[in-house]
């Protein structure tokens, strides 16, 4: 069953965010290594309940969004759209890691699909 694994925050100043992130809850998070402005946070120990997620630069229209995994991403997509939700940024790769699309479910929240894909490019 598809689980919410990955959170990503919007912010204007990325930096600013990152601190803002770390003093209130103590978060770890460092700056991933990749060719965007993408932080990873760390929320907790791999043994505690929770996820973790990122910090991006902020792009139009951009909030809070969780990350859903799922094992093909276009089966996901169809569903998706079968029962009224619609595709808002099409299927992407990230080269090295998979897979991801955004979509709208019907009350026009944003979520991300990740298909897992090492050889995505």
């Amino acid at each position: 069953m598809p689980r919410v694994i990955h959170f990503e925050i919007p912010a204007d100043d990325t930096e600013r965010a990152v601190k803002f992130y770390r003093e209130v809850f103590g978060w770890k998070i460092d700056k991933w290594e990749g060719p965007a402005d993408y932080w990873l946070v760390t929320t907790g120990e791999e043994s505690e309940p929770g996820i973790d997620g990122g910090i991006e630069r902020r792009g139009e229209g951009d909030v809070t969004r969780n990350v859903v995994e799922v094992a093909d991403v276009d089966e996901y997509v169809r569903k998706t759209e079968a029962v009224g939700g619609k595709v808002v940024k099409p299927k992407t790769a990230l080269p090295g890691v998979g897979w991801y699309v955004y979509c709208a479910d019907t009350e026009g929240n944003v979520f991300c699909m990740m298909q897992e894909d090492p050889q995505a490019k």
